[in-house]
Parts: C-alpha cells; structure tokens; sequence
C-alpha cells in the first residue's frame, strides 16, 4: 500500500467519521452555532446589512417613541380647553406611523433581498462543490438527497436569514430598549419584570434544544423521502414495465408520513415551547398591572406613567414571544446549515496536487500503468485489479476484453482519475497521474461510454459538451462524421430540438451516436472507447465505425469491445480476468491459443474459433 492507498477513506474510516460527525452535532444543539458559518455569505454584502439594520433600528425606536406620547396625553392632554394640545399629539402620531411605515418597507426590502442574495451564492457554492467531489462520494450518497440539500435547506435558511432574522433582531432591539425604558420609567415595578426573565428564558434554551433535534430529524426523513422520489421518477419506465406502481407508491407514501410525523413532533415542540413562553410572560404582566394599580391609587404614580411602564411591558412581552417562535424557526435553519456545512466540508477523496506537474505539450498519447493494484472504496476488501501492468504506445489501439467483472471498465477510471489506486502507478505522457492536475488530464481524454448521458437540452448542447463554445458549423461536422445528422435534421427542430431528460425520445444507437459525435468533436489525443457500438444494429454499427475509424486515426485508443469488427482491427488485445491480464497478443495469436480469448470468442461473438482465424487471414 502506498501514500495513495492512505489517502482513500474505507468504508470503515467513513463510518467512523459520521458517527465522530454526528457526536459533534449532538454537542452543537445546544446552540445556533452552525448559523455561523453564514456569515462570510452576508458579509460580502456589507452595504445591504448596513441598509437592514439602519432601518431595523429606526423602526424599533420610532415603536418606542409611542408610549411616551401616550403618557402626556393621559395625564396632560384630557386637561379642559386643551383640545389644541391633543390634535399636536395626534398629529405627531400621524408622523410617527409616517416614518414606522417607511422604516418596515425598508427593512423589509433590505432584508429579504440579502436573504435571497446570500441564498443564490450558498446554492451556487454547495453545486460548484458537488460538482468537484470524487465519484468515489457519490457511490454512497444518493443524488436525490443532495436536490434535497440544495432546494429544501437552503430555502428553509432563506427563510431564516430573510424574515425570520428580521422578526428576530427587530425584537431583540424593541425587548432591549422596552426594558430599559421600563427602568427608567419605574425601577420598583422593572425590577419585579427583570426577575421573571429567567423563568422565561430558561424555557426557551431548553425547549429550543429539543426542537431544534426535532428539526434536524425532520429535514433528513424528509431528504430520504426526496432521494427515493427522485430515483424512483429516473426509472420510471422501469418502474411501470414491472408494473411495481403500487409498491413505489406504498413505500413513498411511507416515508412522506414519517417525515410527517418528524416534521408533526417538530411542531409540537415549537407549540408547546410557545405556549409557555406566553404564559410566563403575559402571567408576569398581569402581576405587574396590579402592583402598579395599586400604586395609582396611593398616589405614587400617575395613570400615565403605568399606562407607560404597561405598554413598554407588552413591547417587551411581545418581543420575547416573537423570539420564541422564531427560536425554533432558527432553530430549523441551524440544522439546514449543519447539513449544508457537513456536504461543504467534504472533501474529495482524488485532490487536486498543491504543486501540479505539468502534461507535456503537445501531447503524445502514450499510457502506462505499472504494478496497479485497486479496490472500490465501498468494497474495501474485494480487489478490482491485481498487480496490473501494460503499455500503450502513442497512436496505437487497444482492445480490452473479458469477462463482466474483470475490470475493464476500472481501468477506465482510474485512468480519467476517478479514483487513486491503491498501489502502483498510471501514468500519461510519462507523468504519474496522481501528480497532475486532474482536469488537466481530462482535457486530453475523450470517452464513448456503454451507458450514455443525454442532458434534457437540445441536440446541439448535447454534442456541444464535448467542448464548450464549439461552434455551430464543428457541432454539426462532428454530428456528420458520427452519422448522427441525418436523424437529427429528422426532428421536429433539428440540432435545436429539446431530447428529453436522458434522451428518452432517443434509441440506444440514436443515444450512442451523438455520444460518438461528443467525442469527435472534443479531439482529444487519447480516445476512450466502452462498447461504442453495442447499441447499434448492423447497418448504423457500419456507419458508425467508419467514422470511429477517422476519429482513432493518429490517436490513442483504449477500446472495451466484443464486437468483431473493433477486436479484429486493434494493433493488441489485452485479455482480462479477475482484474489480472491473462493474455496478450493479436487476434489471430490467441485464438490459435486457445485460451481465456478463445472461449470468450466462442462465447460472445457466437461462432467458432476457425472462423475467426478465417478472418484473421
């Protein structure tokens, strides 16, 4: 085992650090820690916070500015031949709504659009990172529940960092100044509220724990639910030819209810957390109303002044039963972001070299993999390839033959640098592959895969892949020489017509054939062939290969074949089995041979050895 091999997670290792991951979130609940790693998302848009809080201020102190205007109106402005007085306070009121509406509407403009913005680059950041994670992540995880990530989760810290957030400081300001107002308007009776704060506040730091788990459980029955819809939609010919309808949907519908149910027990907390907020804090306004009566009616207190310290009071109430309900909604995106967080934080299993070596220019072509030994992360103990080794000469073809399971198609990845192998080298231009960037190394390799990807786009971007800002003319070029043209030009709108997600208004050799003009139009130095032709019947497979014959010409060629025309036209044919190369040599060698090739030949082309040495000859 070498560097590369300690590099690679096993399925063990990855298990433990879930469950080190998990233990570490069950230390996290008791807080909205994970909202944290937000932050540099909204600082970048200092100038929007700036904007948020100006106007949150300006809206909560022209709320506070409101009983002080009731209290000289009680004890001063109800005095005879006064009514002046009153329209100057009415009029001042008027002002006062003038500015609390125009300070709302700017905060709310200010705030949700940093929601939404802070949003978009969080959704942008989570694909980009997505998209540059090992295959070796995503032989693990289902894809569906990454959809789920990046729609349900950040929608939910939308809604946090939106109006919740501004619920949530607009209240922390009016709770703030409500009590110090109440201070200073009567200590005796503030100091009777301030000693009930902690019989409100420690309820809601122990509840919100609870919903806050409650929450997390939620958002992942629910990702489940997601993943499975979404795999289950992708098949869903297959789903429907087995006639399994009733079983998808008896199984969904199971996870749809016990997400429900997280999401139900969830609700339950926030509820139950609200009621005893506004229990124990209403409870403790009445208690203070009544000392305070009492104090009016000895005269140590104007009607005004309780009218006052009461309306500071119900500020102060309101806003601590505003933040309990928005505690659990925070509480609900903090357990969003640590999902988030979690799928930004890993890391891809093939890394990208600090110091990358150069590829040589111009390329050459010229593979080479040296004692390659390999196992598939999530079959830790089962080897892909043993002690692997071979050549290929810049130019030269190569068909790869064998059983399903030998590892043919590993040798593939690894040499795309899917994977890291576990001992030996693979090597590309003389450089070790590990030791180069690996998009580097991509942009040289051009593939024709068995199972081909048709994006829901239309036939032009489809080929277009191949090399981003091709050109109209090259697309169609390549799409001739693929003989894909002619059925293209069929379609309702030619090369603009919209293929389906995954191609489903194609046939497999239509599918291949543009898959084929991907790659011509890539013009790669090495070509990557798995089983170019097999979906093809025997009229296309000739059309087709007279083309992949101008495309190998004076490039490498790796071909996984079983069809007579590709084998019998490469320069070696390496023969595999059990991850092992067990022969070597031309057609005509080891069919004379006998061996592993020969009963393959019997086997999968269907006719016997001394026809193939006919046509050998």
């Amino acid at each position: 085992m070498n560097h590369k091999s300690a590099a690679r997670k096993t399925d063990a290792e990855r298990k433990d650090a879930m469950r080190r991951a998990e233990t570490d979130i069950d230390a996290r609940r008791r807080s909205l820690r994970p909202l944290r790693s937000m932050l540099p998302y909204m600082t970048r848009y200092r100038g929007k916070m700036a904007g948020a809080l100006f106007f949150l201020s300006l809206a909560a102190l022209t709320t506070l500015t409101l009983p002080l205007a009731v209290r000289r109106m009680i004890d001063h402005g109800f005095a005879p031949h006064d009514g002046q007085l009153i329209s100057n306070y009415f009029s001042m009121l008027i002002v006062i709504a003038v500015v609390l509406a125009a300070a709302s509407a700017g905060r709310y403009y200010f705030v949700i659009t940093l929601g939404e913005r802070v949003v978009s680059d969080i959704r942008s950041a989570v694909f980009a990172h997505v998209a540059r994670l090992s295959p070796g992540f995503f032989d693990t995880v289902q894809s569906g529940e990454i959809v789920s990530r990046l729609t349900a989760d950040t929608t939910q810290i939308k809604s946090a960092l939106g109006a919740t957030a501004s619920v949530a400081l607009r209240n922390i300001i009016l709770c703030t100044g409500a009590l110090t107002m109440m201070v200073i308007t009567s200590p005796k009776l503030s100091a009777l509220v301030i000693a009930a704060i902690p019989l409100i506040v420690l309820p809601l730091m122990a509840f919100g724990r609870s919903v806050r788990a409650k929450s997390r459980h939620a958002q992942d029955t629910l990702a489940h639910a997601t993943a499975y819809a979404s795999e289950q939609i992708g098949s869903v010919r297959t789903l429907q030819a087995f006639t399994n309808e009733a079983l998808v949907t008896g199984r969904y519908s199971n996870a749809v209810e016990e997400a429900f149910e997280a999401a139900r027990l969830s609700v339950f907390a926030r509820s139950f957390l609200t009621f005893v907020a506004i229990l124990t804090i209403f409870s403790s306004i009445v208690a203070v109303l009544w000392f305070g009566s009492r104090d009016v009616l000895s005269g140590d207190m104007s009607a005004g002044t309780l009218s006052q310290f009461l309306l500071y009071a119900v500020f102060a109430a309101g806003a601590l039963g505003a933040l309990s309900e928005v505690w659990g909604e925070l509480a609900q995106a903090a357990g969003a972001s640590e999902r988030l967080t979690e799928l930004l934080a890993e890391k891809p299993m093939v890394a990208v070299p600090a110091n990358p070596a150069p590829l040589p220019v111009p390329p050459r072509g010229e593979i080479a993999f040296s004692h390659v030994g390999f196992s598939y992360p999530v079959r830790p103990g089962q080897s892909a390839l043993r002690d692997l080794s071979f050549k290929v000469q810049p130019g030269e073809t190569v068909a790869i033959v064998g059983p399903s399971g030998a590892g043919k198609s590993t040798l593939f990845s690894l040499l795309l640098r899917f994977y890291d192998p576990d001992s030996g080298t693979v090597m590309v231009d003389g450089v070790d592959v590990a030791r180069a960037d690996p998009a580097e190394l991509r942009a040289r390799i051009a593939i024709v895969p068995q199972d081909v990807t048709i994006f829901a786009a239309t036939a032009a971007e489809n080929i277009g892949f191949g090399r981003p800002g091709a050109s109209e003319a090259e697309i169609e070029a390549a799409a001739r020489e693929a003989h894909a043209d002619i059925f293209i030009r069929n379609l309702d709108q030619g090369f603009e017509t919209a293929l389906g997600e995954r191609g489903v208004t194609l046939s497999g050799g239509q599918r291949q054939r543009v898959a084929i003009a991907r790659a011509i139009l890539r013009d790669a130095p090495i070509l990557l062939l798995d089983e170019a032709t097999s979906a093809l019947d025997a009229e296309s497979e000739t059309l087709v290969q007279n083309g992949l014959e101008r495309l190998m010409k004076g490039r490498t060629t790796l071909v996984i074949a079983h069809r007579l025309a590709t084998v019998l036209k490469a320069d070696r044919i390496l023969v595999m089995e059990a991850g092992r190369i067990v022969e070597e040599g031309t057609h005509a060698s080891l069919v004379a041979k006998g061996g592993v090739y020969a009963r393959l030949a019997r086997l999968q082309f269907d006719v016997g050895a001394e026809a193939f040495r006919g046509a050998a000859e």
